[in-house]
């Protein structure tokens, strides 16, 4: 398997699984088996973006701005 194929099949968690179901708890919901991968998924996309608009203004560090 190549690098790019095991990018996209398998991201590391950027997040913290249980912060984020006890957040939701707290708001009175329940968390989907896949809602975490999916979260997960949704935090990579704002990092890239954010990472192309730091790229954009010729920085190398991305700032709260880039968000």
């Amino acid at each position: 398997m190549s690098e790019d194929q095991n990018e996209t099949t398998s991201k590391e968690t950027l997040i913290v699984a249980s912060k984020v179901k006890a957040y939701i708890k707290s708001k009175g919901f329940m968390t989907a088996g896949d809602a975490i991968e999916g979260l997960n998924e949704e935090i990579y996309r704002l990092i890239d973006r954010a990472l192309e608009r730091t790229a954009s203004n010729k920085r190398t560090t991305a700032r709260a701005t880039d968000f």
